[in-house]
């Protein structure tokens, strides 16, 4: 079974997201398309930034250019619908803007490259991609932008498949340790309790950060970035959990008193949210941090793009090997070789 029909058979909507610039999430999302007529799907396609461009906004380097088959729809802003090469019809005006204009829907009556672009925000994706369903979309693919993971949060898709590769560094073991890390975030475990749950969504309109245990308190703060010293000191031997609305970060992580770290879990509500290097989640985990999600993301599977843009490669099979060995029961593939 192909990687489109096997994700197609479970989930409505699917985020590509790369683990760094350049490990191949575009060339993965090319494949998937590719697959689509022959799996008998129609595809709706959209974007977190502006995909299609031949060269690299970022970096400079070649591209790979998304290419439509009659019959799939995607989001093009007015402002990049004259460049497309598929003939495309406007099925839909929505209420979503970019910096490239207002946000159509289109289908492509005449197979062809185009440009796509949507809306940034995990709600705005929530919604067009609720459109393109709507229109006739069996399956919608969102292409994550660099350094937005926020397309992975279970808000805005049912699942994702993780882009990595070369890009990421030069030896094979550290391409593997990272994207692992990765997936470690991912996998973290969903919070059961009950009245903690029930606590959190009775504040969730304050957007405050909460310290839970006998008694709830809430933190004049609105977010965790900076104040490890001020949360740590609301913590105490009564806490069970620091329930943040923004991100976990490094510097708050390690902001908190290490006898006080213990006392505690944090929470966040998906893991998308949480900014820690992996060297130092391992060294915080040691010194007893634990955190929780909401909501847990799911990974189809990861590819895995064997060149980097600095003009090494690594051996296909042997990444695959040594991404699949970290990583457990995640299908690992790399998409060029499945189309060879």
């Amino acid at each position: 079974m192909g990687l489109l029909r096997e994700a197609a058979s479970k989930y409505k909507i699917v985020s590509v997201v790369g683990v760094a610039k350049n490990t191949g999430k575009t060339t993965t999302l090319g494949a998937l398309i590719a697959e689509a007529p022959d799996a008998g799907l129609r595809l709706g396609i959209t974007s977190t930034g502006r995909d299609g461009e031949t060269r690299d906004l970022v970096t400079g380097t070649a591209k790979p250019k998304v290419f439509l088959p009659e019959g799939a729809m995607a989001t093009i802003p007015k402002d990049l619908y004259a460049f497309a090469e598929a003939g495309l019809e406007i099925l839909r005006m929505t209420d979503y803007r970019t910096a490239l204009g207002q946000v159509m829907i289109c289908g492509a009556v005449s197979e062809g490259y185009v440009q796509v672009a949507g809306p940034v925000s995990a709600t705005a994706q929530m919604g067009i991609c609720a459109e393109m369903l709507e229109l006739g979309a069996d399956m919608v693919l969102i292409d994550g932008a660099i350094d937005r993971r926020s397309v992975a949060a279970p808000r805005a898709s049912d699942a994702v498949i993780l882009a990595t590769g070369a890009a990421l560094s030069g030896r094979i073991s550290e391409v593997a340790a990272e994207t692992a890390h990765v997936v470690e975030l991912y996998s973290l475990p969903v919070l059961r309790d009950e009245a903690a749950l029930a606590e959190i969504a009775r504040h969730a309109e304050e957007k405050r950060v909460l310290c839970l245990g006998d008694e709830t308190r809430v933190l004049d703060l609105k977010t965790g970035l900076a104040v490890g010293a001020d949360i740590g000191g609301e913590i105490d031997a009564n806490s069970r959990y620091i329930c943040l609305p923004g991100a976990l970060t490094k510097s708050l992580a390690e902001g908190i008193p290490q006898n006080l770290l213990k006392n505690a879990a944090f929470v966040v509500t998906d893991p998308t949210k949480i900014f820690i290097d992996r060297r130092a989640w391992r060294r915080l985990c040691a010194k007893g941090l634990r955190v929780f999600v909401q909501s847990g993301v799911t990974i189809v599977a990861i590819t895995v793009n064997p060149y980097s843009p600095a003009g090494f490669s690594f051996d296909s099979a042997e990444l695959i090997r040594t991404v699949g060995a970290a990583v457990g029961d995640i299908p690992v593939v790399d998409v060029r070789m499945r189309r060879s």
